[in-house]
């Protein structure tokens, strides 16, 4: 029996025309999406994409498969639909938290599916810098909350009145600007090997990368730019642009909006995770619903992810 999300997977390189688009679409990382793909090839016993520099084709079978998936795909909306009315989420109301990257990346393909399985929800969105988002889920200013930690840092504080559920974990991953020496090969990069690198630095006093900011300097990288709070798409750029190297959550590098060169860093060390955040004793059906789809679709990608 085929995974119905590697179903899904295939359907989206069809209609973006390439991995990476549909990875956009669907908030996996590349490698992850490719991942799935290679499974589902696996089952099929069969090719179903050709891959190309401008992108992916199917096959003949993986135009037979995709024809076959969308229907399968509508059934199980039309499932999950007609299973929300018996469960009582033909109606209320989901407020959402959630941070930049995941606003961008994350949130809305899964927004989309939720809104296509329960369409008369009401649903609203509101942006929290993490770990404020755990904080308004607590006080009952959102149902649900995406935030995130890195690794290594300081463990936060979480009120016992909230869970935090991981969704995805990611390698932090250098960028630079496109044709530097240090991303010229596609090996891992020794942390040494940053040693005298001008560092666009991102808020070493930041809770958040305090200890990922310890790490890059006892590398021996020199800080050259300081961007007080991480603003990625802004850091992007001025890598972009050569003013530094940067070390940056895989998701955005891989999606940045300026030209960047990426290579991974070797040991695994620098790690990102990202959360959702609940209310703890408090069962909401479109709560638990939405947490559902958020495993569903980036449970697996997230263990591929993993180091």
């Amino acid at each position: 029996m085929y995974d119905p999300t590697r179903l899904a997977a295939l359907v989206a390189v069809a209609e973006a025309g390439s991995i990476t688009r549909a990875a956009d679409r669907l908030g996996y990382t590349p490698p992850a999406l490719s991942q799935q793909l290679t499974k589902l090839e696996r089952e099929a016993g069969t090719a179903l994409l050709v891959r190309h520099h401008r992108g992916a084709r199917l096959t003949e079978a993986g135009e037979m498969l995709v024809a076959r998936a969308r229907r399968v795909l509508d059934e199980l909306e039309r499932a999950r639909h007609e299973l929300a009315r018996l469960t009582g989420l033909s109606g209320g109301a989901l407020r959402l938290g959630t941070f930049p990257t995941a606003g961008v990346h994350l949130l809305p393909p899964a927004l989309s599916a939720f809104r296509r399985a329960h369409p008369d929800v009401l649903l609203s969105v509101a942006d929290y810098d993490p770990p404020s988002g755990v904080t308004a889920v607590a006080a009952g200013e959102v149902d649900l909350a995406l935030t995130h930690t890195y690794h290594p840092a300081e463990p936060v504080p979480v009120p016992s009145s909230v869970g935090l559920e991981p969704v995805l974990e990611e390698e932090l991953v250098l960028v630079t600007a496109p044709g530097h020496a240090l991303s010229s090969a596609s090996s891992r990069l020794p942390l040494d090997h940053l040693a005298g690198q001008p560092l666009i630095s991102m808020a070493p006093h930041h809770p958040a990368r305090r200890e990922v900011e310890a790490l890059l300097a006892e590398a021996g990288a020199s800080p050259a730019l300081l961007v007080p709070t991480p603003g990625y798409a802004v850091v992007c750029a001025l890598v972009s642009a050569g003013l530094g190297v940067a070390v940056v959550p895989e998701m955005v590098a891989r999606t940045a909006v300026t030209p960047v060169g990426v290579r991974p860093l070797e040991g695994g060390r620098l790690r990102r995770t990202i959360s959702v955040a609940h209310r703890a004793e408090e069962v909401a059906p479109a709560a638990e619903a939405f947490r559902a789809l958020l495993r569903g679709a980036f449970g697996r990608a997230g263990r591929a992810a993993a180091p």
